[in-house]
C-alpha cells in the first residue's frame, strides 16, 4: 500500500487561506468563554443530531407509522453520508490548514494523514438536518441551524477551510436527500410491513 505523506498531499491554502486565517486570527481575539463554548460544540455537538432523531422518531411512532419510518432511517442515511466524505479524504489527502499554513489553533493540530476535506463534522451534520426534514419540519429546522453552527465552528477551532465546511455540508445534504428521496417512496409499505411484526413497536405505540 503506498503511504501518501504530508508533502505528497494537496495544500488548499491557495483556494481560501486568507479567510480562514481571519477565522483563526478573531477566534484568537475573542472571548474565552466563546472560544470555549465553539469549542465544546465542535467536539461535542453531533450529539444533538442524535437526540434529536430520538425526539423526532418518539413523536413520529405517535403520530403516523409512515414518518416513523423516516425517523428509523435518518441515522442510517446519516452513516452513509459520512462514508461518502470519508471517501472523498482518502481520495484528495487535503493537508489540515494548520499544517500547510502552521498556525496555532484552538483545537489540536490532527497528525500528518488525517485529511482535511471535506469536513466529516459539516457532512454528518448537514446529512442529518435533511434527514430530520423529512420527519419534522420544527425538528428540521433546529438541525439545519445547528448543521450550519457545527460548520462555522470547525473553522473557528482551525480544523478546517472553509471550503471544506462547504463541501462537507453540500456531500451531507446531497446524499441524504438522494436517498431519502429514493427510499421513502415506500415508506408506506415499509411501515406495514413493520406493523404487522414483532418490530410494531417501531413505527406505533
Amino acid at each position: 500500500m503506498r503511504t501518501v505523506t504530508t508533502a505528497q498531499a494537496y495544500d488548499g491554502s491557495g483556494i481560501d487561506g486568507g479567510a480562514y486565517l481571519d477565522v483563526v486570527d478573531a477566534a484568537h481575539h475573542a472571548p474565552a468563554w466563546l472560544d470555549g463554548f465553539v469549542s465544546g460544540y465542535s467536539t461535542y455537538g453531533l450529539a444533538l443530531f442524535a437526540v434529536l432523531m430520538l425526539i423526532g422518531w418518539w413523536q413520529a411512532r405517535h403520530q403516523d407509522p409512515a414518518r416513523a419510518v423516516k425517523a428509523l432511517a435518518a441515522p442510517a442515511l446519516t452513516v452513509i453520508a459520512f462514508v461518502v466524505s470519508t471517501a472523498l479524504k482518502q481520495a484528495v489527502h487535503e493537508n489540515r490548514p494548520c499544517q500547510s499554513l502552521r498556525v496555532i489553533t484552538l483545537e489540536a493540530c490532527p497528525a500528518p494523514g488525517d485529511w482535511s476535506f471535506p469536513s466529516n463534522h459539516s457532512a454528518l451534520a448537514a446529512a442529518a438536518a435533511v434527514a430530520l426534514c423529512f420527519v419534522s419540519a420544527r425538528l428540521g429546522t433546529v438541525a439545519v441551524i445547528g448543521a450550519l453552527a457545527m460548520a462555522a465552528s470547525r473553522v473557528w477551532v482551525g480544523a478546517h477551510y472553509p471550503h471544506d465546511i462547504v463541501a462537507g455540508l453540500a456531500v451531507g445534504a446531497l446524499v441524504a436527500a438522494s436517498l431519502a428521496l429514493l427510499l421513502f417512496r415506500h415508506a408506506e409499505a415499509m411501515a406495514g410491513l413493520l406493523g404487522r411484526g414483532r418490530l410494531r413497536p417501531l413505527v406505533a405505540p
